[in-house]
């Protein structure tokens, strides 16, 4: 009799709770990944969130909004995890450009560097069709601005994070981390001087909606597909730069960027193929590649930096089929 008792209490309970908290699961997924820069990571910790959020939840009463409530769990458990690990980083993180694109990049082993990730849009649609809504949650994970901030101490990261991306004031912020306004207000000032240093990259950004993004993104496609470099000198920028993991070099300038493509990328016609879609804000790629048993196998995933003057920026997440499949794509083709 007592058990029933109690499973009346709890069923209400998960519903109220589930009712309250599903609303905001997105918008914390984005966020654990600002704070990680690995999707697979920020999946977790949300996971972890929801939990902690309902062992508490008895003694919740209302005390705060659930949605700050709600922030104040997700960002002490990526503070957390983030305590025992190395930051994640892109190739530029590691040294400057090798300006030697003759010689084939060199393949660093798992776990040797822990990698940025890139994060499906798909993942962080805005429930409503909001267009302003949409375009300021594609600005805040653009990938230079994850791999900026993946360079700032933890408790900073999420200081200019709740700040300056998710307007929490300074009291709130401060009740969030378990501080004061004042240390809030120093470490804001301190992380945006390091974001300024670090200098992410700006300019006239096209939305992955603009027909001149697509059409940037459809020459790069075609050139892998048709094995083309000549395509690239329409597509790149003078100025362009690529990187890939898992390797250590990258190369600046569009000579650089398509000689090494040429070179040791793009391989014999129809040995790539690759399905757009849309990352971090951006125009994406999956790509695939075609094993010498002729099946094109999952690779991993391109994303572009695309303004009004051509692709400014190309970072490549090879030799990762967990990525492919992270984005709703299939293994084979």
């Amino acid at each position: 009799m007592a058990g029933k008792q109690a499973a009346a209490v709890v069923a209400p309970d998960q519903d109220r709770f589930a009712a309250e908290t599903a609303c905001f699961r997105r918008e914390l997924l984005a966020h654990c990944y600002r704070m990680v820069g690995s999707a697979h990571d920020a999946e977790d910790l949300v996971q972890e969130t929801y939990l902690r959020a309902w062992r508490s939840y008895a003694g919740f009463e209302g005390r705060a909004s659930v949605r700050s409530w709600l922030y104040k769990i997700a960002t002490n458990v990526c503070l957390t995890a983030l305590e025992p690990r190395h930051k994640r980083v892109l190739p530029s993180g590691l040294a400057g450009p090798d300006g030697r694109p003759d010689r084939p990049p060199s393949y660093l082993a798992p776990g040797e560097v822990s990698w940025l990730e890139p994060l499906p849009d798909s993942w962080i649609a805005p429930a409503a069709a909001d267009p302003a809504m949409a375009v300021i949650a594609r600005e805040s994970l653009r990938l230079a601005l994850i791999a900026s901030l993946q360079h700032l101490p933890a408790r900073q990261r999420a200081i200019l994070i709740l700040r300056e991306v998710l307007a929490f004031s300074a009291a709130e912020t401060a009740e969030i981390l378990g501080t004061t306004r004042a240390a809030v207000k120093s470490g804001l000032q301190r992380a945006r001087a390091r974001l300024d240093e670090l200098g992410p990259q700006s300019g006239e950004l096209l939305e992955p909606t603009d027909a001149r993004a697509r059409a940037l993104l459809d020459g790069y496609i075609a050139a892998f597909e048709r094995s083309d470099a000549a395509l690239l000198e329409q597509v790149l920028r003078t100025d362009a730069t690529l990187e890939a993991t898992p390797f250590r070099e990258w190369q600046a300038g569009r000579a650089h960027c398509i000689h090494m493509l040429d070179a040791y990328v793009l391989d014999t016609p129809g040995n790539w193929r690759m399905l757009a879609t849309t990352a971090n804000g951006q125009p994406a790629a999956v790509s695939y590649r075609r094993g010498a048993d002729g099946v094109l196998r999952a690779d991993g995933v391109v994303v572009l930096t695309v303004t009004t003057t051509g692709v400014s920026q190309v970072i490549a997440f090879h030799h990762d089929p967990g990525l492919v499949a992270l984005f709703g794509f299939p293994d084979l083709l």
